[in-house]
């Protein structure tokens, strides 16, 4: 057909399709454990035919783990994260980034397991400070405005709430029937029940 691009790589396999298969790997074997001869074997595909969609294993790696981070850093720009008490807008962070888990769980899951030994991993953990920076600030305005208990720290109190949030990457399974927004609602009430300041 005129003025139709062709297509790079092996039919069946765009860059999305990759990013999956290469998550699943690197969740299985770890970022560092992981060669490109794994990948190809996975995919069924040569090497070179993965490099007409990446430039190595780190490119694979920045635009997982961007994967996540973006759909996390999204959550944060929402109407109900941005206007309204902290408390309010820390609840929906958290309901949300519940459901961002979910929604991209291998992504998330592989976010969690960088350790900063790579330029990529550094990166992506700067990300996640700021984030919890973020979070703390939020829980640190729900003090001042009188809806969040004093007697815990603020940072604490994000580090114990996304603590929670992460620990789904070790036992939730999307297929036992619990949907992301009652996992949201369960998780919100045991939360913000112990939270606010009554």
């Amino acid at each position: 057909m005129v003025g139709t691009a062709p297509r790079r790589g092996r039919p069946g396999y765009d860059l999305d399709s990759l990013l999956a298969v290469a998550v699943q790997v690197f969740n299985e074997r770890g970022y560092d454990g992981t060669s490109m001869e794994d990948l190809s074997a996975r995919l069924g595909i040569s090497k070179s035919a993965i490099y007409h969609h990446v430039s190595g294993k780190e490119e694979l790696l920045r635009r997982s783990v961007d994967r996540a981070l973006d759909a996390l850093f999204a959550v944060l720009d929402e109407p109900d994260a941005t206007e309204g008490r902290a408390i309010e807008r820390l609840e929906h962070v958290v309901r949300r980034s519940c459901e961002v888990l979910v929604a991209e769980l291998p992504f998330v899951t592989l976010l969690l397991r960088v350790r900063g030994n790579t330029g990529v991993e550094r990166a992506a953990l700067a990300r996640r400070r700021e984030f919890d920076s973020i979070v703390t600030d939020l829980v640190r305005q729900g003090e001042e405005e009188g809806d969040i208990r004093r007697d815990v720290d603020p940072a604490l109190t994000a580090r114990l709430l996304f603590g929670m949030v992460n620990s789904l990457t070790e036992w939730y399974r999307p297929d036992k029937g619990l949907s992301a927004h009652d996992l949201a609602e369960s998780m919100a009430k045991i939360a913000f029940g112990g939270l606010r300041n009554v």
